[in-house]
């Protein structure tokens, strides 16, 4: 048998930094890591290929294996964690996470990552079992609550076993005191356990239902009935013990009648692989498809339809459903809705917010359905509760046609970023109702011959002319002076004086010549569109306090010519609008200055063949950062 030639005399003891390469190539991690990267591929380990040479050396396969790449998977994308493997530890045991053997360290390895990801371990602490489950599967939650489940939730949890679904189950705690405390049974609440098995036993000619949990403490355990030392295992035969795997070892594992299941634990969590329903039979083929959002205080931060001036402000997502289940006259889809990131922001203070959807028909016309729509149609479906949840999922069924889907957070002004997943047994089509940027702006009329103007060009004219002199061209500070004073002699606006920015900001709208100064024929047609946003900033300042909400800011650009994506309004609320969330006149005209001019530039460019690559959002997008 071929060995390694290893010199004679003593050998200093080998330290990690010294290990030996064993690839065939010669390579070590470093550099076979290098290659990879300079190439832009994944390693694939010709050693210990992915074929059936790696699985068996003795007999063939009885089944087609599938080799597979594990990941992280985090809101909707498979994530590459990288770490070194330094492990916290005290007095030499690892201290958070690990395994009965103390020279295993796999899940060790596992959990740091999984820290590394949520930016801390105090940051895993606490929460639902079903986040992690999700984390490591890019899977589907369902929660049932054991008081409401369905008459057949034994045979939904057995066929969730048999599919490969992750189970978790836990009692509820009512107060902090409660978290972790022990039952008289030896069950401890607050606590994640995991279903393992389910299965029936023959007892005293009964057919008893049972299901196997196990306390992930590798102790404590259940001690009423069919517990592991339990009188009833005595009137069941060694071959049916074995069959069940029953042993009565302190391994935190055990079997408990489903009667005292359902009346001890409160709530159990199923992670599917696929979301197939599992109240069916037949395995399907979902399609998916996911959008990235966020709530933004200001702009897109809507809370729920109890908050009717604001829901309407909330993201929109179009939901098209066109093809019937097989032999039914609806079609099933899931919506599954998930805040990102909370536990990696906890540090800051940052907690689970209360979250949910609803689900409307879609009326058939363009754009961002406003708050009108909402005061006069009922939702078609919604999320079963509002919860203060990571993720909220539903599973329903309605006809053919076209729907809304509004995610939300409870309560308005709540920020979070989100992930919407939707999955549907036949093909949906979807689309982010805020996603697209359009502008439709008005012809500027033609200048007023000098004899055919009105009595209020003429007042203009002759201030224009006390202000300009000969030339009859003002700078951005003469500007200011002129609009100020004719404003404030206006009844019906209330607003603090117009800034130097916006003026400079008009000039650079209005002046054709370049000369960095507004002639009077200029400054007439900016004055016939400065009436018309007058009239429009009015109509959203109800109160007539000299300020809008910035939640009404999407109506009054569309009203103006401007249908924004969410993120353009969300920039734009950020710049302008102040913290009580309201924009005064000022900012208000200086926002439709500045997408007036950078989308007419945008025009000008575009008829010239330049910046091609950028389409009117990104230009627009661009300007309003500079």
């Amino acid at each position: 048998m071929p060995h390694l030639y290893q010199a004679p005399g003593p050998q200093v003891h080998p330290v990690p930094k010294d290990a030996r390469t064993i690839h065939s190539s010669g390579q070590s991690f470093a550099q076979l890591r290098e290659a990879c990267l300079q190439r832009g591929a994944l390693f694939e380990d010709t050693d210990f290929p992915a074929n059936n040479s790696s699985l068996f050396y003795s007999e063939r396969p009885q089944v087609p294996f599938i080799w597979k790449r594990p990941g992280f998977w985090q809101h909707s994308e498979w994530l590459d964690v990288v770490i070194d493997d330094r492990l916290p530890t005290f007095r030499d045991r690892l201290v958070f996470l690990h395994s009965a053997d103390h020279n295993e360290f796999w899940s060790a390895l596992l959990e740091k990552a999984y820290a590394k990801l949520n930016g801390s371990y105090e940051a895993l602490k606490g929460g639902n079992a079903i986040e992690a489950m999700e984390d490591f599967t890019g899977g589907v939650a369902e929660t049932f609550l054991t008081k409401e489940a369905p008459e057949n939730f034994y045979e939904i949890l057995e066929k969730a076993l048999r599919r490969g679904s992750l189970l978790a189950c836990s009692i509820d705690t009512r107060s902090a005191s409660e978290a972790e405390a022990r039952t008289p049974f030896g069950l401890i609440k607050g606590h994640a356990y995991t279903v393992t098995g389910i299965d029936q036993v023959n007892f005293q000619e009964q057919k008893i239902e049972l299901i196997r949990v196990r306390n992930p403490w590798g102790q404590v355990e259940w001690n009423g009935s069919w517990s592991d030392s339990s009188p009833e295992w005595r009137s069941v035969g060694p071959a049916e013990q074995k069959r069940l795997c029953h042993a009565a070892l302190d391994d935190g594992e055990f079997w408990m009648a489903w009667k005292d299941f359902k009346a001890h634990f409160d709530k159990v969590e199923i992670c599917n692989l696929t979301p197939d329903a599992l109240a069916e039979d037949t395995l399907h083929k979902w399609e998916v498809t996911v959008h990235q959002g966020s709530w933004v205080r200001g702009s897109t931060a809507g809370g729920c339809r109890n908050f009717l001036d604001t829901f309407w402000t909330n993201p929109q997502i179009k939901l098209s459903l066109t093809e019937k289940d097989e032999g039914k006259e609806e079609c099933t889809f899931l919506v599954a809705l998930m805040q990102k990131d909370r536990r990696k922001l906890k540090r800051f203070g940052t907690n689970v917010l209360t979250i949910g959807y609803a689900i409307y028909q879609y009326p058939g016309q363009d754009g961002h359905l406003d708050r009108d729509f909402f005061r006069c149609h009922a939702s078609q479906a919604r999320s079963k509760t509002f919860i203060n949840l990571r993720e909220v999922s539903g599973r329903f069924q309605l006809p053919p046609g076209e729907y809304i889907v509004i995610p939300s957070t409870f309560e308005p002004h709540q920020e979070a970023d989100f992930c919407l997943r939707i999955f549907s047994e036949k093909k949906a089509l979807t689309q982010d109702l805020d996603g697209d940027v359009a502008v439709d702006l008005p012809e500027p009329p033609k200048p007023t011959p000098p004899d055919q103007e009105t009595d209020e060009e003429q007042q203009f004219r002759a201030l224009f002319e006390q202000v300009a002199g000969e030339d009859m061209e003002v700078t951005a500070e003469e500007l200011e002076y002129i609009l100020n004073a004719v404003l404030q002699k206006k009844k019906n606006i209330k607003f603090k004086k117009l800034s130097l920015i916006s003026c400079k900001n008009i000039i650079s709208l209005m002046d054709t010549s370049g000369n960095g100064k507004l002639e009077f024929e200029e400054f007439k047609v900016f004055w016939d569109r400065l009436k018309q946003w007058i009239n429009l900033f009015l109509q959203f300042d109800a109160d007539r306090s000299g300020t809008m909400s910035s939640y009404e800011l999407r109506t009054a650009l569309k009203a103006s010519g401007f249908q924004l994506s969410s993120h353009l309004l969300q920039l734009i609320v950020l710049r302008y609008a102040d913290e009580e969330l309201q924009l005064g006149f000022d900012d208000f005209l200086n926002c439709l200055v500045r997408l007036e001019n950078a989308s007419r530039v945008f025009q000008a460019l575009s008829e010239k063949n330049k910046f091609i690559h950028l389409n009117i959002n990104e230009f627009i997008n661009l300007t309003m950062n500079i």
